[in-house]
């Protein structure tokens, strides 16, 4: 009787062109980082393709050791989640340092779980540098669905996780009154004005 872990095949239905936290450890540390590329590339054997940017030290730790998860995210996923990994990782930073729930696979890495779908574990075989990234061939050593919540694609995210950038608002031309606040709009405040308001003259008003 085998004592390796489970692959449930429908993992694989979960890739999508979306967004993955990638996740790898070497000694006392876990680190990660969000990646957009995950790929199956074979059935038999269970073979996937991660591309990872060069400038994250998750590059360097899966480097080193070999192995690594990927957590597929749904898009059930707040921004706060983006925030917290970001598209880099830091040598100095450990992305799960203060996690309530931290859950590792049978390679001893933890993976999100909370607002992943499914993760997959991965066994290093090769590696082709393409200059700015790496691109890691794995055989699948684990892999295991967390819930049937949809995977989360870039365009979701963009379309609904994402905050929109605020419209800067137009400013006002005119002079405020300093004593209640009330703004007359012109180029020029006449010098006789009146507030409206308070009843202060123009001496108590400034420009916008």
């Amino acid at each position: 009787m085998s004592n390796l872990p489970a692959i449930d095949n429908t993992a694989f239905f979960k890739l999508s062109y979306g967004l993955f936290i990638l996740t790898a450890k070497d000694g006392d540390k876990d680190n990660g980082c969000i990646i957009n590329t995950v790929t199956q590339i074979t059935d038999t054997p269970k073979r996937i393709s991660v591309a990872v940017n060069k400038n994250n030290f998750t590059h360097d730790m899966m480097l080193k050791t070999g192995t690594f998860n990927v957590s597929v995210l749904g898009t059930e996923t707040p921004f706060s989640v983006f925030q917290q990994f970001g598209f880099q990782s830091g040598r100095t930073v450990d992305k799960f340092a203060g996690a309530q729930e931290k859950k590792r696979s049978a390679n001893g890495i933890v993976y999100e779980s909370r607002y992943a779908n499914s993760f997959i574990s991965g066994s290093i075989i090769g590696s082709t540098d393409y200059g700015t990234h790496t691109l890691f061939i794995a055989d699948v050593t684990e892999a295991a669905v967390l819930n049937a919540v949809p995977s989360l694609t870039y365009q979701y995210y963009f379309d609904h996780i994402k905050p929109k950038p605020q419209a800067t608002p137009e400013k006002k031309k005119g002079y405020v009154c300093k004593i209640c606040g009330y703004v007359y709009e012109g180029d020029e405040l006449p010098p006789d004005f009146i507030c409206p308001l308070c009843k202060h003259g123009a001496a108590d008003f400034e420009k916008l």
